[in-house]
């Protein structure tokens, strides 16, 4: 059946829409005090997007650029660096944080999900630390999927055009009264990109995915056990192919405690696999158990405290160039957070939280915020915050050393967390039943950001002797022009200003971040006559700094037919406006993303 019918969607219901990323409980997102985006699984459905990372074009508080067929540089609020390895946004799914500890970052062709299976991904612009822990500096995206008994019979899709293919199914039933569960497998095949000049990059790649799902009991009382594992294959210019695999598995009870408030235990064990032939191999095992408290309301006060421990063991097989040493490292990050929201009015209110954090590295360190919201009425909400977040080093900052013909680039022994202060303010209003919008702005001052210290003629660290300020303003809306035709827009404004400390030796203080100074977004979605989608998408994103990338619009569109009640077909074009261009790295020899399209047949029972 089709997931919702876009006149089902009101402007009213999207603001009713229950969140959970800003305070760590469910509340309406008209109501949440943070600068949140959500993309809804009808979002993702008829965006025509075929990976999770494409599905995140769809947030205006994200920069999402394709590197090359596998790769992508995902960040918010800027610090996408040229190398593709942002570090500073926190990512989980489904509670599991997917951040790989050898640089901060993620890796996108690791990383995915069932698009099918989406209920929604949340997307936080801004500090989350207090809550979220180290990392999540300039934002968290949370993807959640649907439970298991929201995703009951079988499911099929197929899908060929000229840039990838893929194709998967999935299956759901009961487990007695009070149980459900799905199983799910899919496929896909990416193309090599060209580069500028014309010339094959011999960059595509396969992936298999496969997982489960199963929940007994409700959301507020019960048990969710899932689990996913993947095998791909990504081809290389030269030398054999690499290859990537792991598996995860995942569990966590709720229990609603009545006089005493929501229980959440969670535990989860992932392993990750990554040989590079002739650069260096990765073997990487994660433990985390946490349990998070959140007490009923005392007066004014509404208390959420938890903590958590996390273990890495992370083994790496290094090559003649590249190597983390020692090459075997036992990590781990211990926390504790407290939250207090309070009501000082019936339409004010404060939240107070802390978290301090211990990891390998640096020791014990705070995660202070505090936040203020203003509901000048029903659909109005100003709100302010002021937080405080870091990254603490990872294996790269430590432990990595890089020979380059005489010269060395080595970890610094003394590197420390880079620290930001934040300050954020916010306004959310509905001023008419079909029109909803969303702006704030905000103040990032940096410290003991990265940068590369020489030592000698020939050998340089890493340390963290660049400080600056970044100030931007994010815009978002929707607007219900008719019955059956939603218009959405969004807008994303940065100004960095980054130096670096008089004892520095570092001589490019411009590859701290490679973003665009603005992007705009503008969606259409249409539901004409005879079941028939018409989904349009142009993007415009402004020219990178180091390396240059010019700018660029892109237009994409969509029209989907329902043949039948449970099958549909759709036809998706990319990229229409030109042949190709480049989103990310050296204009003269990166991969270019070229004009394309797909047809897609889904099956529904």
């Amino acid at each position: 059946m089709r997931v919702a019918d876009l006149a089902d969607l009101s402007i009213e219901e999207l603001g009713n829409i229950q969140v959970t990323s800003v305070s760590r409980h469910a509340e309406r997102l008209s109501d949440a005090p943070a600068a949140i985006f959500v993309i809804t699984g009808e979002d993702i459905r008829r965006s025509g997007a075929t990976r999770l990372a494409e599905a995140l074009r769809l947030a205006p508080n994200l920069e999402v650029a394709r590197v090359s067929a596998s790769s992508y540089a995902i960040s918010a609020r800027g610090f996408n660096q040229p190398n593709a390895i942002g570090n500073k946004l926190l990512v989980l799914i489904d509670g599991r944080i997917v951040y790989t500890p050898l640089f901060s970052g993620v890796f996108w062709d690791a990383q995915d999900v069932m698009l099918e299976d989406v209920e929604r991904i949340e997307v936080i612009s801004g500090p989350g630390a207090t809550l979220w822990g180290a990392n999540a500096v300039s934002g968290v995206i949370n993807v959640i999927t649907r439970r298991a008994s929201d995703t009951q019979g079988a499911f099929a899709y197929g899908r060929a055009g000229g840039l990838e293919r893929g194709y998967g199914a999935r299956y759901g039933g009961a487990m007695g009264s009070a149980g459900a569960y799905r199983v799910y497998g899919r496929f896909f095949d990416v193309f090599n990109t060209s580069t500028t000049n014309g010339a094959t990059a011999s960059d595509g790649w396969g992936k298999g995915q496969v997982g489960f799902r199963t929940d007994w009991g409700t959301a507020a009382n019960g048990f969710t056990l899932q689990g996913d594992a993947y095998r791909g294959s990504l081809d290389q210019a030269i030398g054999d192919d690499t290859s990537i695999s792991g598996n995860n598995l995942l569990g966590r009870w709720n229990r609603d405690l009545a006089g005493w408030g929501q229980l959440q235990v969670q535990s989860y064990f992932e392993h990750t696999e990554r040989d590079i032939p002739g650069t260096f191999a990765e073997r990487l095992n994660i433990f985390d158990v946490e349990f998070q408290h959140g007490l009923r309301a005392i007066g004014a006060h509404r208390l959420t405290w938890g903590g958590g421990y996390r273990h890495g063991d992370d083994r790496v097989g290094n090559g003649a160039f590249l190597a983390f040493l020692p090459a075997n490292r036992g990590l781990r990050w211990a926390n504790v957070f407290a939250q207090d929201e309070i009501a000082l009015e019936e339409n004010l209110r404060l939240t107070l939280g802390a978290k301090f954090e211990n990891n390998t590295y640096t020791g014990t360190e705070p995660l202070p915020s505090a936040r203020i919201a203003w509901k000048l009425q029903p659909q109005r909400l100003v709100w302010s915050a002021v937080s405080r977040a870091l990254r603490a080093p990872s294996r790269i900052d430590r432990d990595f050393f890089v020979t380059a013909g005489p010269t060395q680039l080595a970890g610094g022994p003394d590197f420390v967390s880079e620290v930001v202060k934040v300050f954020e303010l916010g306004y959310r209003d509905q001023p008419l039943p079909q029109a909803i919008y969303s702006i704030s702005v905000f103040r990032n001052i940096y410290d003991k950001l990265r940068s590369v210290e020489p030592v000698s003629a020939t050998t340089s660290v890493l340390g963290n002797k660049m400080e600056g300020t970044a100030n931007g303003l994010e815009a978002w809306g929707s607007y219900q022009a008719a019955r059956n035709w939603r218009l959405s827009a969004g807008a994303f404004f940065l100004r960095q200003r980054l130096s670096l400390k008089p004892d520095s030796g570092d001589g490019n203080v411009s590859a701290a971040g490679n973003d665009p100074k603005r992007q705009f977004m503008l969606r259409s979605s249409l539901d004409l006559p005879d079941s028939t989608d018409l989904d349009i998408r142009v993007r415009y994103v402004s020219a990178l700094p180091n390396p240059r990338v010019p700018a660029y619009t892109a237009f994409d569109m969509r029209i989907a037919w329902r043949l039948r009640r449970e099958l549909e077909l759709s036809v998706v074009g990319q990229n229409l406006l030109d042949s190709g261009h480049v989103e990310f790295g050296n204009s003269a020899t990166a991969s270019e993303m070229a004009r394309g399209g797909y047809v897609k047949l889904k099956w529904t029972q």
